[in-house]
């Protein structure tokens, strides 16, 4: 479900429960009300999780970049060793 969707039908609901009698409001209205706070949690922690992902790319990224130039480097000192090794 869609934020958007979520906030509408959460809305609805809110305003069903305000139309129940006054007796039968209060246990739905902490229900309602431990709905909302469930979902702001688990909203924060997708958050979370998609900024460590983001992160995880990069460092990913920047790991792979570095390991190339490291077998660059390797594959240029090795050159220069056996062309030295030849050389004597």
């Amino acid at each position: 479900m869609q934020q958007d969707d979520f906030q509408t039908q959460f809305q609805k609901l809110l305003e069903k429960i305000q139309e129940l009698p006054a007796d039968q409001r209060g246990n739905l209205e902490n229900l309602a009300s431990e709905t909302k706070d469930r979902h702001q949690r688990m909203k924060k922690t997708i958050s979370d999780l998609q900024e460590s992902l983001d992160y995880l790319r990069v460092s990913v990224k920047y790991l792979v970049f570095d390991l190339e130039a490291t077998r660059r480097e390797n594959k240029q000192l090795r050159g220069m060793l056996g062309g030295e090794g030849g050389q004597g």
